[in-house]
């Protein structure tokens, strides 16, 4: 658990306009701001000056998080003037001081997202970067690596693996093991843990096609613990899939886990 500072921005100030919310999407930013010293205490204090005219909900860095805004008023951060991304999504700055670790504050972010989804009901598809809303590169640092920014969100500080090792964008595409596909050769019918494991071409399908959404049943193993085996690690890579998508986690593969799976490839 990640310590939050509430340091709420004052009532009388410009930038807490006071329009009643109730989110629907959480809008993700970088500061772009690389200073050293430039971290979540730092943003606080500038949102809370009396001539700041932007605002958001949440400053995250590599230590703490500080909320500027009540969950259920708007803030202006999305650049969309009165549109969905002002006023109905969380807006959550991450820090990219040069005295603290990036890697960190987004693994932080991953886990205040993932409460924020649990919170008010907001599925994975509703997280957004800034640009969705105005066509802005932000945030700068992660649009390169977002589909595994989003898978990380699964894992962060479950003490399982994430995506904390950054990835260079150009080279996403000979990283992932497995490229994403238009069609797929996923098994019907059901997969779990048995004794012994099931294992065959049909595991190897459901794996790779995890793998290439950023679900990977062992990040750093060989091959990303594509093996062919249905395992506890397979297990668990569908079970965060599940979460991460509405369903069931049980861990257990199925029709409905097949369906979402073939849905999101076919992007």
């Amino acid at each position: 658990m990640v310590k939050i500072i509430q340091a709420l921005i004052p009532k009388q100030h410009r930038n807490r306009p006071g329009n009643t919310m109730k989110p629907l999407y959480i809008t993700v930013h970088n500061t772009s701001n690389s200073a050293k010293g430039a971290n979540a205490a730092s943003h606080a204090a500038f949102v809370a000056r009396s001539s700041t005219g932007v605002s958001w909900h949440y400053t995250v860095d590599d230590q703490v998080i500080y909320q500027h805004l009540p969950l259920n008023e708007n803030g202006w951060h999305a650049g969309d003037g009165r549109g969905t991304g002002n006023m109905k999504s969380i807006g959550i700055e991450i820090c990219e001081n040069a005295d603290g670790s990036f890697e960190q504050a987004v693994e932080n972010a991953q886990w205040l997202i993932r409460k924020l989804m649990g919170d008010f009901g907001i599925p994975l598809s509703n997280v957004v970067p800034h640009k969705h809303w105005s066509g802005k590169e932000c945030p700068r640092k992660l649009l390169g690596r977002w589909d595994q920014f989003k898978a990380g969100i699964a894992t962060a500080h479950t003490g399982s693996k994430s995506t904390r090792k950054p990835v260079q964008t150009e080279s996403l595409s000979h990283k992932a093991p497995v490229s994403k596909q238009k069609s797929s050769n996923l098994p019907s019918g059901i997969l779990k843990v048995t004794k012994p494991l099931t294992k065959g071409p049909q595991v190897t399908a459901v794996q790779k096609a995890l793998s290439s959404l950023y679900y990977y049943p062992d990040k750093g193993a060989k091959n990303n613990g594509i093996d062919g085996y249905y395992g506890p690690k397979t297990a668990n890579a569908v079970k965060r899939f599940q979460l991460m998508n509405g369903l069931a986690a049980d861990g257990i593969y199925g029709p409905k886990t097949k369906n979402k799976i073939e849905q999101l490839l076919k992007k």
